[in-house]
């Protein structure tokens, strides 16, 4: 019985002792978290105004947010009485093993860093990398973030990405669209070329200078091949690509011009020895 009341007065004396800091580190917590918040807020409003490139925006803040808390959890813990030497040791063995364990995040934020620094693209830019293509979304810590033309959410370590081959479709304010049409052996190929470069020029898309290319590129099995060549502005790359189908089409259609389609002559020999049999028969 008197152990019991020993260890009630101890806990009841270790609570007394500890309560009140307990409750003061969860408030400091609730309010630093809090305070974190706003203060993130702040400086994206004012990386905002200072017109800070966005891919770099979302980098800093991510790293300023998990610095500060941080932070935050050292103060706490140092309040409720945990040696914050021993916390920080602590910290950092943890730190070296989770290190360790996850390399390969290391490398991932390395990649990301690289990507901020060289800047071989930015978010709003489409590219083509890792074997998927998408516009890019948002350049965090560790990843990049791709969206499809279809809505589709790629997401790419940075590591792997800031290491292999990248198409930025984006960084030239121009680009050149490539077409290939067909037409029979029985039309005229200067008239072909003649309806093909009107119904390019049709487009108020396609652009003057340079101007529009049509050229024999080859001379296959069941038709002509021609290579329309058109410059546009890079945002108008997509209108002008389905544009054209439908005004060659048309064009062709109204100037009489055939699209060929894929076809086979087959001869049939009768042999000889064949014929003596029936003859016989």
């Amino acid at each position: 019985m008197g152990n019991v009341e020993a260890y009630t007065s101890k806990a009841i004396e270790l609570f007394m002792s500890y309560a009140p800091k307990l409750l003061l580190a969860i408030v400091v917590l609730i309010l630093g978290l809090w305070l974190i918040r706003i203060l993130v807020r702040f400086i994206r409003k004012a990386m905002e105004s200072g017109h800070t490139d966005p891919s770099l925006q979302k980098f800093l803040l991510s790293l300023i947010s998990i610095l500060l808390k941080a932070l935050l959890l050292i103060s706490v813990a140092s309040m409720i009485g945990i040696a914050t030497t021993a916390f920080v040791a602590i910290l950092g063995a943890a730190g070296l093993a989770i290190g360790l364990a996850l390399s390969g995040n290391l490398s991932n934020f390395a990649g990301g860093v690289l990507i901020l620094f060289l800047k071989p693209f930015k978010v709003g830019d489409f590219i083509n990398a890792q074997g998927h293509a998408g516009f890019v979304h948002e350049i965090q810590v560790f990843h990049t973030i791709l969206k499809t033309p279809d809505n589709k959410t790629i997401i790419i370590p940075n590591g792997i990405l800031s290491n292999g081959s990248i198409i930025n479709f984006s960084t030239e304010s121009q680009r050149r669209v490539d077409l290939t049409f067909s037409v029979s052996y029985k039309d005229d190929v200067k008239k072909a070329r003649e309806v093909l470069l009107q119904a390019v020029n049709s487009d108020q898309k396609v652009l003057k200078d340079p101007a529009p290319e049509i050229l024999v590129s080859q001379l296959g099995n069941n038709a002509v091949n021609f290579e329309a060549r058109a410059w546009c502005k890079t945002d108008d790359y997509w209108d002008v690509y389905f544009k054209m189908h439908e005004n060659v089409k048309l064009a062709f259609d109204k100037a009489g011009v055939s699209i060929p389609f894929p076809q086979q002559d087959i001869h049939v020999y009768q042999h000889k020895a064949f014929k003596v049999m029936q003859e016989k028969s």
